[in-house]
């Protein structure tokens, strides 16, 4: 990134080890990831190698024990990589945060010794993609109460019942963590959660979504026929799934600061390299004192978007097998999404404004980062959302 003075990364809030780790991954997405972008973005591809490819430079199973195929590491470190993927291929970075947040991080987290040692090598090497199964067509902000997914026990199995939609990598995953009401008479105490594998009778993808903005990423809806899921793909205990949502959506909120904020500097990126090479009247418009006071405005947010972004990450990093859901990190968490998913719009908004026609067009970068505004502003809870959990934590302390 050019955007970023060696005397800007001194006061970033990152140590050396923190600040290599980030300059290695953006250097891995601008050499692998960048000449992806605007295929996928043209034609909603997916291009299927990828994920193995990242598997093999490390970049799976940050958080997750060597023994297990992952590096080890911590959640903070995710979100340096998933920093960098946003600012080159951000449509990659959502596929990689469901599969590595959503999918292989809970599981790791919530699973059990069997379980784990059974799924999470293969999910850190890439040689299998990872999904969340949450969101249905009739439950969203409510996607605990209004949930209508069921689990029946039969035998050795359960029979899961019912419909996903919008499930990022949905239409390519082999493996999903997916929540289904056990006991209706709980309503949101009596959901679990359970992997589920593509080839397990009763499942299928019922359609791939085409949207406006992360094109590329894979997006769908997922049917539950009598999906037959053998008992011991259970996770975290029967009933016990309200734990492992309310505890990842923390995680989640967390991890979608980091999108933000990559986006934000590429848009940031992109302005001035603009600004410095777009001639009108005689002139750069970098020498127009309105542009110039756009410019500094995006510094400004984007380097305050930074300072929330590492400060939720960390504050996540701490968090208790089981914790979330309420207190300091749940307030914390959704004001970090809140804020730079907000903050975010601003940047790209003058991004364009500066770009002017180009800004308009489809197929210009900054067009395309434009269009991820609205996912994050309703992702993982929407702005509201957001905003109710942030007031009942002020009220309840």
């Amino acid at each position: 990134m050019n955007t970023a003075t060696s005397a800007d990364q001194r006061f970033s809030g990152l140590s050396d080890d923190e600040q290599a780790i980030l300059d290695q991954a953006d250097r891995f997405a601008r050499e692998q990831l960048y000449p992806l972008s605007e295929r996928m973005d043209r034609e909603e591809w997916w291009p299927p190698e990828t994920f193995a490819r990242i598997g093999e430079t490390g970049y799976f199973g940050i958080p997750v024990p060597e023994s297990l195929g992952g590096a080890g590491m911590d959640l903070f470190t995710s979100g340096l990589v998933l920093q960098a993927f946003s600012r080159w291929n951000h449509a990659m970075a959502l596929s990689w945060v469901a599969h590595e947040n959503l999918c292989l991080y809970n599981i790791f987290r919530n699973a059990n010794d069997e379980q784990r040692q059974r799924y999470l090598p293969s999910l850190c090497s890439g040689k299998l993609t990872g999904a969340l199964g949450l969101t249905e067509p009739g439950a969203g902000s409510d996607a605990l109460g209004s949930m209508a997914t069921t689990a029946t026990r039969d035998g050795d199995d359960y029979l899961l019942n019912g419909r996903k939609i919008y499930i990022t990598n949905g239409p390519v995953a082999d493996v999903l963590l997916v929540y289904a009401k056990t006991d209706k008479a709980r309503g949101a105490k009596g959901i679990s959660a359970f992997i589920v594998e593509k080839d397990m009778p009763g499942f299928s993808v019922a359609q791939k979504m085409v949207k406006m903005g992360f094109r590329g990423s894979q997006t769908g809806e997922l049917l539950f026929d009598n999906c037959r899921v053998p008992a011991r793909n259970l996770v975290g205990g029967l009933d016990e799934g309200v734990k492992v949502v309310m505890s990842g959506l923390d995680l989640e909120r967390a991890m979608i600061s980091p999108i933000c904020l990559g986006i934000a500097e590429r848009a940031l990126e992109l302005s001035l390299d603009y600004a410095r090479t777009r001639v009108q009247f005689g002139k750069p418009i970098a020498d127009f004192q309105m542009i110039r006071a756009k410019l500094a405005d995006m510094y400004v947010w984007v380097e305050s978007m930074r300072l929330f972004t590492y400060q939720a990450l960390r504050a996540a990093n701490d968090m208790e097998i089981g914790g979330g859901g309420r207190g300091s990190i749940h307030k914390i968490t959704a004001a970090s999404v809140l804020y730079t998913a907000e903050t975010m719009n601003k940047v790209l908004n003058e991004a364009v404004q500066i770009h002017g026609g180009t800004g308009y067009i489809w197929e210009s970068e900054v067009n395309r980062l434009y269009r991820a505004i609205k996912l994050l502003e309703i992702g993982a809870g929407t702005t509201e959302v957001r905003k109710i959990i942030i007031s009942e934590e002020l009220l309840r302390g």
